[in-house]
């Protein structure tokens, strides 16, 4: 009999805990349990489709910042060209900022938070 077993009986519950069922639950998603919450956060995201779209300007207005992984358009470079097109008009429109960081990722940050695209040499 394990800790958590004899922690539900001495509690009084009887039904048995599935710990990796209640860890993927839903309304655990965006739960970090080991730090507290933070004013913003990176998001990951894939742009697929074009509804996609709403959601990373929700994420901006939100302030956090977008890690956007272009990967499943690369072979649609029309419909990718005219996303990102869109994407960069919203980035000026909101003092945000759009910068390509490789073949496959796009980083996307929120109004007033500017990303440096020059190397300086070391």
């Amino acid at each position: 009999m394990g800790v958590f077993d004899r922690l539900g009986k001495a509690l009084g519950v009887s039904k048995e805990i599935d710990v990796e069922e209640y860890m993927n639950s839903a309304e655990l998603e965006n739960v970090d349990v080991m730090n507290e919450p933070a004013d913003f956060y990176i998001k990951p995201v894939a742009l697929q489709q074009e509804s996609d779209l709403v959601l990373i300007e929700a994420e901006l207005k939100k302030k956090n910042i977008i890690l956007l992984n272009i990967s499943a358009l690369v072979k649609r470079p029309t419909t990718l060209k005219t996303m990102v097109e869109r994407l960069k008009m919203y980035s000026r429109k909101t003092n945000g900022d759009i910068a390509r960081i490789d073949e496959e990722k796009i980083l996307l940050t929120p109004s007033k938070v500017k990303i440096i695209k020059t190397r300086k040499s070391a």
